[in-house]
């Protein structure tokens, strides 16, 4: 038997390299399993997020998106920039060069903090044991409490099996070293929808296969009409209640078979990107002794505070149940430690702010509309457009609006809901209003700065409560 830890956290992504460091920092002897392998074959930190997720796409979707307004913008400022290029394969590096700054700091903090980084493939044991395996060896841990912190995969579907350069994941779309002439993407969801932005901007011809009928269905209605039409105006093409039912690689072309109200169709694409879910990785993770139980889809189970059915082992972040995302594995990671050292912690999972970093972003927290109704809430909401807003004309961006959703007799806000630039930095004030419980009428009587974009949700709560200024003068206007 090797070391005993106080903790031993499986994972080192978003949610369990900041467990590992949490609890460290709690005075906890620490350590962190991880057994992803890099570009450059040595392990390395941040899980999906940092590697093949969310910093990279959104270095490519910044890069593409500076590109396209050069491009198409600068003149209405008068910038002339003609002859405006993109350079693929330096785009990538500088992709993969801010990933490895950012895996390396993780690294680093672990060292700064004193948690002992284990390489190799993580299995919880009976009796809280924590098994390593790298090539041949294995060694055995003993912990007092176990994080698991595994995260999740891609899900494929059989109509597409992944096809090497040609039908690829999430994963294969970051790694394009030239912009595909027709891009097919099945899945009009967050990943489907940014990544089909990034090459789309480069000059793909894209479509958006989606199965469902409804776009969007978890914003608000108003914001996600506003979204898809935005979004088919700057040429996605996104085909509503199309089922992928097969493929067919030629060459260097996929031929894909799907049906909609039309009937049976096809498709032919140069690349296929299969984006249609994550699903819990739990594989070689958990050992049939272990004790430890999964739900119905494949999560493990926990409660509340993150804790599964073994005493002292938890779970966080893509492997339990709720939204998958980074900031939301991050912070039950905190929870979790907290609890551990002996702390009372909770978590509010009705304040997770949600972002598509599309252009325009959208962003929301809290219910939408429809969900307050299908729930029997009497609801009253406010918008406000950023066509009227001062800071978003000089800013040269006007497309979207704010819409706040607040309870018709409390006056509780329910949900914040936003498309258009930034809408990732301005839902932080959504979320910050209902994790302290404010009515719309507190950020109706808040002073915001001017001309910012900000005021939008300033004026989005003056709606609900039926004082919108500009609102009104622009009426009169008319």
């Amino acid at each position: 038997m090797a070391d005993k830890y106080d903790v031993i956290v499986i994972g080192a992504g978003p949610g369990g390299y900041v467990a590992a460091i949490r609890a460290a920092q709690m005075g906890l002897k620490t350590a962190c399993v991880e057994k992803w392998i890099g570009k450059e074959g040595k392990v390395v930190h941040g899980g999906t997020c940092l590697n093949v997720g969310c910093i990279p796409s959104k270095t490519l979707l910044e890069t593409s998106h500076k590109f396209v307004e050069a491009r198409d913008d600068f003149s209405d400022l008068g910038i002339e920039a003609p002859d405006v290029k993109m350079d693929v394969k330096k785009m990538m590096a500088r992709k993969d060069k801010i990933v490895k700054n950012l895996t390396g700091g993780i690294s680093g903090l672990f060292k700064a903090n004193g948690v002992t980084a284990l390489e190799g493939t993580g299995k919880v044991l009976s009796s809280k044991k924590v098994e390593v395996s790298s090539g041949d060896d294995k060694t055995t841990y003993e912990a007092e409490n176990i994080i698991i912190a595994s995260g999740s995969v891609p899900v494929e579907i059989p109509p597409t099996p992944l096809t090497e350069g040609l039908i690829v994941d999430s994963t294969g779309a970051l790694e394009f070293q030239e912009v595909p002439k027709r891009l097919g993407v099945i899945g009009a969801g967050v990943i489907g929808l940014e990544l089909g932005s990034v090459w789309n901007r480069l000059g793909s011809q894209v479509t958006v296969l989606e199965a469902m009928d409804d776009f969007l269905p978890m914003v608000d209605q108003a914001v996600a009409k506003e979204t898809q039409k935005l979004l088919k105006k700057q040429g996605l093409d996104i085909l509503m209640g199309a089922r992928v039912t097969g493929s067919e690689t030629d060459g260097d072309e996929v031929t894909v078979k799907y049906t909609d109200s039309k009937g049976d169709q096809e498709a032919v694409f140069d690349k296929l990107i299969v984006c249609v879910g994550r699903r819990p990785y739990t594989k070689g993770v958990l050992d049939d002794d272990a004790g430890i139980k999964l739900d119905e889809r494949g999560f493990i189970f926990v409660d509340d505070h993150c804790r599964t059915s073994v005493p002292g082992v938890y779970a966080i972040g893509d492997c339990v149940r709720g939204q998958m995302l980074a900031h939301k594995a991050s912070e039950e990671g905190i929870m979790v430690a907290d609890i551990i050292a002996g702390h009372k912690a909770e978590m509010n999972y009705d304040a997770i702010p949600c972002v598509i970093y599309t252009s325009p972003e959208v962003a929301w927290v809290g219910m939408n509309e429809q969900e307050a109704k299908a729930a029997g809430i009497k609801v009253k909401s406010g918008s406000f457009p950023f066509a009227a807003s001062g800071r978003a004309m000089a800013n040269n961006a006007t497309e979207g609006l704010a819409k706040v959703i607040a309870d018709e007799e409390t006056d509780r806000i329910l949900g914040v809901h936003i498309v258009g630039q930034h809408a990732g930095e301005l839902i932080a004030q959504g979320v910050i209003a209902m994790e302290f419980g404010s009515s719309a009428e507190d950020l109706a009587l808040t002073c915001y700065a001017h001309p910012t974009l900000s005021e939008a949700v300033h004026e989005a709560a003056l709606a609900v409560e039926g004082h919108a200024i500009h609102m009104a003068n622009r009426k009169k206007r008319k």
